[in-house]
């Protein structure tokens, strides 16, 4: 807001409105979902909480993803501005001037890459590694090609890794495992928004769809995918996983919330509508935090 006084321009800073738009630009539920993955990696690879290393892996991990979300957003003003999920965001409505977000994505970088470097040097470069493949490779691809949901998927899969990596130092099969487990789910997740919003995707020039359409043959991949995803969830229950494992019990609540999402694939296959896609999209986020929670409880208790 601006007020006059003897012909000048003053700008009135509105904390408030500030802190709504910055929740925005950094997707701040988004950043908590991941933080949540990542602190459930740390708990999986440790006996005893190091209060210390946690916090460290928090505050930097929300740091790095709102970074991502900052440069992303700041890179796509202009087909934000096309869409009606996103045309309300501070840069299309003019809330927030590009230099601003520039600077608080910066700023976000280097605060994360310094809180997680304190942790161990291998978080700080994978944490780097995910705001650099997301921005400078994941975003710019989104416009070009649907491979861009595969690029996409490697920064996805970092944060349930990332807490491992923290907690040891070390990049191994347990982390690797971690990373398979999230990396495949995002394509059931990621092709079941890009279903409900292709319409709008499409009037900002992005390519979602593995097919290009809301097709039985995009429902299928969302489908085979699925499958993988459930499969490689019960990996540690095998003697392949190194020091990450799982009990018969937690296997058996895994194949039941994996048949679960299951259902949701083969109903988007089935009847292929935005309702159904809807569907699957709340069934994957309930599917991955009930297996990060069954993780962690088959480890801890």
């Amino acid at each position: 807001m601006k007020t006059h006084s003897d012909s000048l321009p003053v700008i009135v800073f509105n904390p408030v409105s500030f802190l709504s738009d910055f929740l925005q630009l950094t997707k701040f539920r988004l950043a908590i979902s991941v933080v949540f993955s990542s602190v459930a990696g740390y708990l999986l690879a440790v006996d005893q909480i190091e209060t210390s290393i946690l916090l460290g892996l928090c505050f930097g991990g929300f740091t790095m993803v709102g970074a991502s979300n900052a440069f992303n957003q700041w890179i796509e003003k202009e087909k934000d501005a096309l869409m009606v999920r996103t045309k309300n965001r501070p840069l299309p409505t003019g809330r927030m001037n590009n230099l601003t977000a520039l600077i608080i994505a910066s700023l976000l970088t280097l605060v994360g890459i310094y809180m997680l470097n304190n942790i161990n040097f291998k978080t700080a470069l994978f944490g780097a590694l995910s705001i650099f493949i997301y921005t400078c490779v994941y975003t710019p691809l989104k416009s070009v090609t649907p491979l861009a949901v595969f690029v996409g998927a490697f920064p996805g899969a970092i944060p349930f890794m990332l807490g491992w990596v923290a907690a040891t130092g070390n990049f191994g099969i347990e982390p690797g495992v971690l990373f398979m487990v999230q990396f495949f789910w995002q394509f059931p997740h990621f092709w079941a928004i890009g279903w409900m919003m292709d319409e709008d995707y499409k009037k900002a020039g992005f390519k979602m769809l593995p097919t290009g359409n809301p097709d039985r043959a995009t429902a299928f991949q969302i489908v085979f995918y699925t499958l993988w995803t459930i499969i490689i969830s019960i990996i540690p229950y095998t003697q392949y996983s190194g020091d990450l494992s799982l009990s018969g019990g937690a296997v058996v609540f895994l194949i039941l919330i994996g048949i679960y999402l299951l259902y949701h694939a083969l109903n988007l296959m089935q009847k292929r509508t935005k309702e159904t896609a809807r569907k699957l999209m709340y069934a994957s986020i309930a599917y991955i935090s009930i297996l990060q929670i069954i993780y962690v409880l088959d480890k801890w208790i």
